[in-house]
């Protein structure tokens, strides 16, 4: 289990750094088996299964793979893919600087307030740092309502819902203004959470 330290989120202490499928398997495994997880469908997957499973995105040309820091502990995983070569291809109309992306956060002892949330904008402003990406493009499982959440409050709009083979999915997209849009409400809102105190 992960527990971050503070009693309060700090953006400024997450990071990202690529993951090492074979230094990192045994962590990552405990991840993506736990309970919480079910929606990465990794759920019975033995540590060498998982580690099989990251090193062939590590090999992939168009798949990446990275651990997120929060206080230089590990505490999320995230994907980064091309949804017209992975995931989604053929589901959907690809644009030039699409980029597809997963995440989730490690199980905790004591949940941090705000944490996923804290995570997800970290994830996407990793993304758009790139000048190449346009959109992100994601297709979470429709009984995901948490995510759904979580994808609103970053810019996501849903196109369509799509099936895929292991699961019926909202495509969803983000474009850089969106999620720009997105930032700005979201430090306003926590300015305004902190005058409050």
């Amino acid at each position: 289990m992960t527990t971050p330290r503070t009693a309060a989120v700090r953006p400024d202490q997450l990071a990202i750094r690529p993951l090492d499928p074979d230094a990192d398997a045994a962590l990552v495994h405990g991840w993506v088996t736990h309970p919480k997880a079910a929606f990465w469908l990794m759920q019975g997957l033995s540590a060498d299964e998982v580690r099989g499973e990251y090193a062939a995105i590590a090999d992939h040309p168009h798949h990446d793979a990275f651990i997120g820091l929060y206080e230089d502990s590990p505490a999320f995983l995230m994907e980064r893919y091309d949804p017209a070569r992975v995931e989604l291809a053929g589901l959907y109309e690809a644009h030039p600087g699409d980029v597809g992306m997963h995440f989730l956060c490690a199980p905790a002892d004591t949940p941090l307030h705000g944490f996923t949330r804290a995570v997800i904008f970290a994830v996407m402003e990793y993304l758009f740092a790139d000048p190449a990406t346009v959109r992100v493009v994601v297709e979470p499982d429709v009984r995901n309502t948490a995510v759904h959440a979580l994808n609103e409050a970053v810019g996501f709009e849903v196109v369509r819902k799509i099936a895929k083979p292991e699961k019926e999915a909202y495509l969803s997209v983000c474009t850089r203004d969106a999620f720009e849009a997105a930032r700005k409400a979201h430090a306003g809102n926590e300015k305004k959470k902190e005058s409050g105190r």
